[in-house]
């Protein structure tokens, strides 16, 4: 029988036990440990088959792990590394699934030792809902999977994740971490901003009260774009800051100009600004489903059918 190798997924939420479902569903020979502070999301993903064990302490989930997924909010991701530091296993690799990384390689790199390679990773996916409840085997196929790798970090680390991407059914796609911050601050967290001001400038208002009683979809999809998570939503939105300030900027200035368009009350130039968003849209899905039809996968020589090999032979010192 082959001997199998250990990756441990730190945090069994949606992403984290997502992983793990594609994973086990690989057929390669690993052992995948979970480990999460809730108690309920590791017995969920247990039970849906993500892992193969549960562990409730963090630096016995990790020790032996020769791979360590970081699946959990950006604002746990210091702390954890530095718990972790002093008891990762010389070789091995640890990456991580959150949408900001030029903070978290800075991290990695003044907190790991140079026995660890770190590489960088965030999914450009999007989840159903949140938890283990919400995990789907096919969360990341066909979609782009962000990675940046540590300045330090070894080619064959960098192989390694990427052959993890690819496991997952995702296509790597490598950035600098500056560059991967500044453009996330734009799609992703910008909208999580506007949610918040949404959610401030309506619910603060002496007409809330039966205001809120109309609320439907519209109001619940955007709203919840701020998640249950007020120190993770602050943390994102502070250390992006001088990219979002800048978004921010760029959003009043085109929120005022719709705001004129309405208030002038011409029907026209107000259809014309609407036309130009519809094809903007239309034209981004366009040409979001032809590149990634136009993105070749990883060669068959590297796709991770040999991760045990890939393992062996890679997880050197950090240069």
């Amino acid at each position: 029988m082959a001997e199998q190798v250990q990756i441990t997924i730190v945090g069994t939420g949606c992403i984290g036990t997502s992983i793990g479902l594609a994973l086990r569903q690989s057929k390669q020979p690993i052992f995948v440990v979970g480990h999460d502070k809730k108690p309920d999301h590791t017995g969920a993903a247990r039970r849906m088959k993500a892992i193969d064990k549960a562990d409730w302490n963090l630096i016995s989930a990790c020790e032996n792990a020769d791979l360590v997924i970081l699946a959990i909010p950006m604002s746990g991701i210091e702390e954890t590394l530095r718990a972790l530091a002093p008891h990762l296993k010389e070789g091995s690799v640890v990456t991580d699934t959150a949408s900001l990384k030029e903070q978290v390689v800075e991290w990695a790199e003044a907190l790991l030792p140079q026995t660890v390679n770190f590489v960088g990773g965030n999914p450009v996916v999007t989840p159903t809902g949140s938890g283990p409840d919400a995990a789907s085997a096919d969360l990341f196929r066909d979609s782009l999977y962000c990675i940046t790798p540590s300045p330090s970090a070894h080619p064959d680390a960098v192989r390694l994740v990427s052959s993890l991407v690819a496991l997952l059914g995702g296509y790597p796609y490598y950035l600098d971490a500056a560059e991967h911050d500044g453009l996330m601050a734009g799609v992703e967290h910008l909208p999580q901003a506007m949610a918040l001001a949404l959610i401030t400038g309506t619910t603060g208002e002496t007409g809330w009260r039966e205001m809120q009683k109309l609320a439907g979809g519209n109001f619940e999809r955007i709203s919840a774009l701020v998640g249950e998570d007020p120190d993770a939503l602050s943390s994102l939105l502070l250390i992006n800051s001088a990219n979002l300030v800048r978004w921010l900027d760029a959003y009043i200035v085109a929120l005022r100009t719709v705001r004129d368009l309405i208030a002038e009350g011409e029907r026209e130039p107000l259809a014309q600004s609407i036309d130009r968003a519809v094809v903007a849209r239309r034209q981004w899905l366009q040409d979001r489903r032809e590149r990634f039809a136009e993105i070749k996968p990883i060669a068959e020589a590297e796709q991770p059918s040999f991760i045990r090999q890939l393992f062996i032979g890679g997880g050197r010192r950090r240069s």
